[in-house]
């Protein structure tokens, strides 16, 4: 008797598992098909989503550190990539290239191989800056025994490091191609 209930118990349960799941799926095909037929609403807590995100600002700190043209192409690349793509989306963003160490020449007047294509973007995208390390430049110059003119298009900063941990830390998000 108790094998049998035990069997009896068992059946019940597989059968109520399968009325079950056919009630689910067919509650879900009514769903999908309403879905499909019916016309697309956007409710208002969703427009005001969809504005509060045009309204969105980005932020990007880009690091340059080495002197190599196909590097500093590459973040050039990389921030008109971003500029772009954010301008398509209809949101902003702020864009700094910071460049210290080797990566200074990138902002030096007299060897940066980047020079035309950074006054170009500066003319077209307002939003991107960028800043030369005053540390390295000091250094630079002790070295060179002569004062390192920078692009007119960068400003100096004190400390290229401090100045990207100052972003990051305000939230900025850092790329260093």
């Amino acid at each position: 008797m108790n094998i049998s209930l035990t069997g009896f118990a068992g059946v019940a349960s597989i059968a109520f598992a399968l009325v079950l799941s056919t009630q689910i799926t067919s509650s879900a095909q009514i769903s999908s098909s309403t879905q499909i037929s019916a016309p697309a609403k956007v409710s208002a807590p969703a427009k005001a989503s969809t504005a509060a995100n045009q309204r969105q600002l980005h932020r990007l700190a880009v690091q340059v550190n080495v002197n190599d043209p196909a590097v500093m192409n590459l973040a050039l690349n990389n921030v008109s990539n971003a500029a772009q793509y954010y301008s398509e989306i209809g949101q902003k963003v702020e864009i700094e290239v910071v460049a210290f160490g080797p990566g200074l020449h990138m902002l030096r007047d007299d060897t940066s191989p980047v020079r035309a294509r950074i006054k170009s973007m500066s003319e077209t995208m307002p939003n991107v800056a960028f800043s030369a390390c005053g540390n390295t430049r000091e250094n630079m110059a002790r070295a060179e025994a002569k004062d390192i003119a920078l692009i007119s298009q960068a400003k100096v900063v004190k400390a290229g490091v401090v100045r990207l941990m100052e972003l990051q830390e305000r939230g900025w998000s850092y790329l260093r191609p």
